[in-house]
């Protein structure tokens, strides 16, 4: 792990200690947390992933 420094509203960072406290967690889990979500959102691949595909067309009715 790397520490960093970030700036945050004071009204935010009171609804995130209210969060983690409801949580049971740290404060910093919950940035953590934030920031893998945000990492993960804005990822680009670099190949397509191949994933399986089903036809849902209906059966013959006969």
């Amino acid at each position: 792990m790397k520490r960093t420094s970030v700036y945050a509203d004071a009204a935010d960072l009171a609804v995130l200690a209210e969060a983690a406290r409801r949580r049971g967690v740290a404060a910093a889990e919950l940035l953590r947390e934030g920031i893998r979500l945000a990492a993960m959102n804005s990822r680009v691949w670099d190949a397509p992933l191949d994933w399986p595909t089903f036809d849902s067309a209906p059966s013959d009715p006969r």
